[in-house]
């Protein structure tokens, strides 16, 4: 319990307990979300949110960033050695900041970008019209096909036709593994740079339990949470040494001012705790509960896109049921599970109300959640679905799981 908030704002501090408790007895199933540790939250709640640092590490535009430089350098050097490449730029604010960084250092206004669909699983800064990276820059897509899988023969046959300057794979809902050597020999086949966005898989790569984009990628990309686990935060990457100059310059003057250090000195105490041993150990789990999740649903005679997953998240399509993406994200949210509506291949709503939900597993596999508990909880979102009408049930769902949830606490009220 904070007694300086308790104090001064009371009225913060009740909803600050209010969202603990929510988090505390909900099942979190968002997939890009995830809960960070105790020493992330210690380090961006620290006296470094006061400085302000402009500039790099030893190339800085304030004074008195003597310690600010080595918290930096040491966040730089624990990234580098987590990805195995040369060059990280660890001050990007978020995941769509460090894509537009990498845009504006190597692309001209209105070059090319070859990018996933946003209503195919893509994100909105891999050209999206409604983003800003589709009004400055021409933007292409490739897509999936029916059985929710990409088709590379397409791609290329896209990517021979439009001919971009940079090729960006990655995903916001893909459950398969990205083939990440063909993007290159497409990208290479065309002329075109190839950028890998790996924010939702970015902590299953640095164990080892999916691809890593490296050495087939020119520059890549990733958030610092999600899978990762540490601070709201984004990170750029490379190997190649003409584009770091670029980058660096780009993310600082270009896209941003000062860096929040608070944050940084975050990402190197996630960062740290990436390159632990148990980590591995995290991320197989996260992958083998995603398993569980995808192959309880397909035996409940739910459709789940692709028939199944290679990474920490699922797609529930809906398209032969009677209720929507937006319908069953509400049922599941009554009932104390946190999920998010989402498009799926052959979609015939809006993306407002959508035929898929979205599913994960990375955030109840942070509080300890195994094939057992996952099993329950798939069984759960089935019998919600089934009957999505039945708010009694729902009601009578949410206790149980409340129960469930309360054996596998997230944080002590004691920490804030």
């Amino acid at each position: 319990m904070s007694y300086v908030l308790e104090e001064n704002d009371p009225e913060i501090l009740g909803f600050i307990n209010q969202e603990l408790e929510r988090q505390n007895t909900h099942l979190e199933m968002i997939a890009s979300e995830n809960f960070t540790f105790p020493s992330v939250m210690e380090a961006m709640g620290s006296v470094l949110t006061n400085k302000y640092a402009e500039g790099y590490p030893y190339k800085r535009y304030y004074g008195g960033c003597e310690f600010v430089d080595k918290i930096e350098e040491l966040a730089i050097n624990r990234a580098k050695k987590l990805f195995d490449c040369a060059f990280a730029n660890v001050q990007p604010h978020a995941g769509s900041q460090a894509n537009c960084a990498v845009y504006s250092a190597l692309l001209k206004p209105y070059d090319k970008i070859l990018g996933m669909d946003l209503s195919h699983g893509g994100h909105l800064t891999h050209g999206a019209k409604v983003s800003l990276t589709g009004q400055i820059y021409q933007s292409f897509f490739y897509g999936v096909e029916l059985d929710g899988r990409i088709n590379y023969d397409k791609v290329a046959e896209t990517a021979r036709i439009v001919k971009p300057n940079m090729i960006v794979c990655g995903f916001s809902a893909y459950s398969r593994k990205l083939d990440f050597a063909r993007f290159k020999e497409i990208a290479e086949s065309v002329g075109a740079i190839l950028m890998a966005d790996i924010a939702h898989v970015a902590g299953l790569v640095v164990a080892g339990e999916y691809p890593n984009p490296f050495p087939y990628a020119d520059v890549v990309t990733t958030t610092t949470h999600k899978t990762l686990r540490g601070p709201r935060g984004g990170l750029i990457l490379t190997n190649n040494e003409e584009y770091a100059k670029k980058i660096d310059k780009a993310v600082f003057p270009g896209m941003q001012g000062g860096p929040l250090m608070h944050v940084i000195a975050g990402k190197a105490v996630g960062f740290g705790e990436n390159l632990k041993p148990e980590w591995k150990e995290y991320a197989k789990q996260v992958k083998s509960n995603a398993k569980v999740l995808a192959k309880v649903l397909m035996e409940r005679n739910f459709k789940v896109v692709s028939d199944g997953t290679d990474n920490h998240l699922i797609l529930l399509s809906l398209l032969d049921k009677k209720y929507s993406g937006k319908d069953a994200d509400l049922a599941l949210g009554n009932a104390g599970i946190t999920a998010n509506k989402n498009t799926v291949p052959g979609e015939m709503r809006s993306p407002f109300v959508t035929s898929g939900v979205r599913l994960g597993s990375p955030a109840l596999t942070a509080r300890g959640f195994k094939e057992a508990e996952f099993e329950i909880v798939a069984n759960k979102i089935a019998d919600i679905l089934d009957d999505i009408t039945n708010t009694q049930k729902q009601e009578k769902i949410k206790s149980e799981l409340k129960e469930l949830a309360l054996k596998f606490p997230i944080y002590n009220k004691a920490i804030f």
